[in-house]
C-alpha cells in the first residue's frame, strides 16, 4: 500500500509517501517556515496555517511526481491529527479530508509525538522496555515503553519545553531564530561556560522545568549592562545554558531508565538533532550498558516520513478512522 502522510503540527509543512510493501520512502518534500517567523522570534500561529494552506497542494504534486506515481495509485492518506497548533492542525487535516474523499480512499489520523518515536523505531529493532525522551520545541517528555505502541508518561515539563527555551535564550542574546541550531553553534566554539542552575536535577522525580534556567539566562545578561553581551559572553552563555540543560536531561533520562529496568533508551523529537545532547546521552547509556537509538538528523524534526510510515503499522494493526475525524490540539501520548 502507498500511504500519503501529511504534516502540519507547528510550522513545517510535510508531505512524503510511504511504500508499506518495501518499507521504503517512495518521495518526501519539508518546507520550513523559518523565514517567515523570524521577524517575530518564534511561531505565529496564523501566519504558520496560512502557510500551510498555501504550500500542501503543491508539495502533495511535488512528492507525487518525484515518486512517478498517479492519484489513484494512492492507498490511504494518513494526517496529524494532534497534538500541536490548532489551525496549522486543522490545514492538514482539511486538506487530507478534501484528498482522500476525491480519491475514494480511507483516511487516518495519527498522534504526532508517536511520529517521533516511529522515526526511531525505523532504525532497527527495539529492546523492551524501552525509555522514550521527546525534546521539540513544543515538548519535553519521558516515556515508558513496555513494549512497540505502548506507553506509560514517567516524566515532562512543567513550563516551557526544551526547543522553546532554546530559542527564548537566543533571542535574549540577539541570536537569530530558530534558537537550537544558533546556541549550539555558539557553544561549540565556547573556551569557557558560564555556570547555571539545574532545575530540579535533585528532585527525586523525573519531572522537568526549564523556565528558571531562562531566567538564570536573563539575569545574567542584565547583570553586564541589558545590552548585547560581547561575543566572548554570548558563546560563554550559550554554553552554559547548553550543558545546563544536557545535565538535566541526561540525569532524569537515565534515572527514568534504572527504574523502568530499561534496555533501549530512544531520543526523538527536533532537539535531538543536537549533537551535544544526541552525546551526552549516548555516553551515558553506554555507561549503563544499554543503547541510545534516534533518527537521522533530517527525520528529528517535524516530518511526514514519520507519519505515513505509523499510518501503515496502524493500519495494518486494525486502527480506522472516518471523514469525520477530528484535531486534538491537546493530544497526548497516552
Amino acid at each position: 500500500m502507498l500511504a500519503l502522510g501529511i504534516e502540519t503540527s507547528c510550522d513545517e509543512t510535510g508531505v512524503a509517501l510511504f511504500d508499506s510493501l518495501r518499507g521504503a520512502v517512495a518521495a518526501e518534500a519539508v518546507a520550513s517556515q523559518d523565514d517567515l517567523h523570524a521577524p517575530y522570534a518564534g511561531v505565529v500561529p496564523e501566519l504558520a496555517s496560512r502557510r500551510h494552506l498555501a504550500l500542501l497542494a503543491p508539495l502533495t504534486a511535488r512528492v507525487m511526481g518525484e515518486a512517478g506515481v498517479s492519484p489513484g495509485d494512492i492507498g490511504l492518506v494518513a494526517v496529524t491529527r494532534g497534538p500541536g497548533l490548532a489551525g496549522c492542525l486543522l490545514a492538514g487535516v482539511s486538506f487530507g479530508k478534501g484528498l482522500a474523499c476525491a480519491l475514494g480512499v480511507p483516511l487516518l489520523g495519527v498522534n504526532h509525538l508517536e511520529g517521533h518515536i516511529q522515526a526511531c523505531l525505523a532504525e532497527g529493532a527495539i529492546d523492551y522496555p524501552a525509555v522514550a525522551l521527546i525534546v521539540s520545541g513544543g515538548h519535553t517528555l519521558l516515556a515508558r515503553m513496555p513494549g512497540r505502541g505502548r506507553y506509560e508518561v514517567i516524566g515532562q515539563t512543567r513550563d516551557d519545553a526544551v526547543g522553546e527555551a532554546y530559542d527564548k535564550v537566543a533571542s535574549l542574546l540577539g541570536l537569530p531564530y530558530p534558537g537550537g541550531p544558533a546556541i549550539e553553534a555558539r557553544a561549540c566554539r565556547a573556551p569557557r561556560a558560564v555556570r547555571f542552575p539545574r532545575p530540579l536535577i535533585a528532585s527525586g522525580d523525573l519531572q522537568f522545568s526549564l523556565s528558571g534556567l531562562k531566567t538564570a539566562v536573563m539575569y545574567r545578561i542584565k547583570a553586564g549592562g541589558g545590552g548585547r553581551p560581547p561575543e566572548e559572553e554570548i558563546d560563554a552563555i550559550a554554553r552554559g545554558f547548553q550543558e545546563a540543560v544536557l545535565d538535566v536531561l541526561r540525569s532524569k533520562t537515565m534515572a527514568g531508565a534504572r527504574r523502568a529496568g530499561a534496555r533501549t533508551v530512544i531520543l526523538a523529537g527536533g532537539v535531538a538533532r543536537n549533537e551535544a545532547i544526541r552525546r551526552g546521552l549516548e555516553h551515558a547509556a553506554a555507561g549503563m550498558g544499554i543503547r541510545l537509538v534516534c533518527p537521522p538528523k533530517r527525520y528529528c524534526t517535524d516530518n511526514a516520513v514519520m507519519i505515513a510510515s505509523l499510518a501503515c503499522a496502524k493500519w495494518a494493526a486494525g486502527e480506522r478512522h472516518g471523514l469525520d475525524l477530528d484535531i486534538d490540539p491537546g493530544l497526548r501520548l497516552c
